[in-house]
């Protein structure tokens, strides 16, 4: 029996959740999972993994097995890379997820700019609001709105800080009128982006003063940022968003910002990464490189 493969083999069908989800993961076929796993509960003499024909389940001995294997492969694959990147040419794949809106404006440009840099990078891009399990996943990189860490095993970096608007057409605002203080949007129809940390509070700031608008009348909830903004053109409701995503808007007038005297919540977009990536020199370079190039384009944005 090959150790390492079983191993890893042992890791993928307990984080993918199913044989055939390994399988189709490894390239390798079913039958081959099923026997990589019995060969080594016949090693260990104890039993890993439960299974009938409709599902499988993980033992308590199982669970305490994948923690020791998932730091023992994760120190294998550090061990590696500190060799294979150790000269200052990146090579290699790196994996990174994104959300929609922010992915096509700020970070594709950036990767686009690193890869030009890097010809030898190959970056497999996922652009997707919902958050991912990055160990699942196989992701090495994941950009999120709010650094929050639900699991011990990741690490976050600050890449830069947004001021959120709250915003509407000219063509809303010549039919409902403009909101005066955050308690007057309850007259109006707002527009709900479902995947924030909470779509139905909106904090508004005035000096010392904090208000907080619970559950705000919504005829429209997506999962998108750039899906919400084209409902805010098409005169649909009032949006909250961070204040890059409609800067054209605004300027043109399409957009129109309100209540000027209520500052809205900080917004952040911050890498996520599982805590052993933080020895690859290609997620270091890159996260470098990331956080170096929205700062920049952020900040030029914001003093025109």
């Amino acid at each position: 029996m090959d150790k390492l493969k079983a191993l890893t083999i042992f890791r993928r069908v307990v984080e993918l959740g199913s044989f055939k989800a390994a399988a189709d993961d490894l390239s390798l076929s079913k039958a081959a999972i099923s026997k990589s796993i019995n060969q080594l509960e016949e090693q260990l003499k104890a039993p890993l993994i439960h299974r009938t024909t409709r599902k499988m389940h993980v033992t308590a001995k199982g669970h305490q097995y994948y923690h020791h294997v998932r730091n023992i492969l994760d120190e294998l694959n550090t061990a590696d890379l500190s060799i294979i990147e150790s000269s200052t040419h990146l090579r290699g794949l790196i994996k990174v997820s994104v959300p929609m809106s922010a992915g096509l404006l700020l970070i594709n440009p950036a990767v686009c700019e690193f890869m030009k840099q890097h010809p030898d990078i190959t970056i497999e891009l996922i652009m997707s609001d919902q958050y991912l399990d990055l160990v699942e996943h196989g992701v090495d990189v994941a950009i999120r709105g709010g650094g929050q860490l639900q699991s011990s095993s990741l690490k976050s970096r600050k890449i830069f800080g947004l001021d959120l608007v709250l915003c509407a057409s000219a063509e809303y605002v010549a039919t409902h009128g403009q909101p005066d203080e955050p308690e007057a949007l309850h007259a109006h129809n707002c527009l709900i982006y479902s995947l924030s940390s909470s779509p139905r509070q909106w904090f508004f700031r005035q000096g010392n003063e904090v208000r907080t608008v619970e559950s705000p009348p919504s005829s429209y909830v997506v999962n998108n940022g750039l899906a919400l903004k084209q409902a805010a053109r098409a005169g649909l409701g009032v949006l909250l968003t961070p204040e890059l995503f409609v800067a054209k808007e605004l300027q043109s007038g399409e957009l129109v910002k309100l209540m000027p005297d209520w500052q809205a919540e900080k917004h952040a977009l911050y890498a996520v990464y599982p805590y052993h990536k933080e020895q690859s020199k290609n997620v270091r370079t890159f996260i470098d490189f990331i956080v170096e190039y929205v700062t920049t384009s952020c900040d030029n944005a914001q003093s025109q």
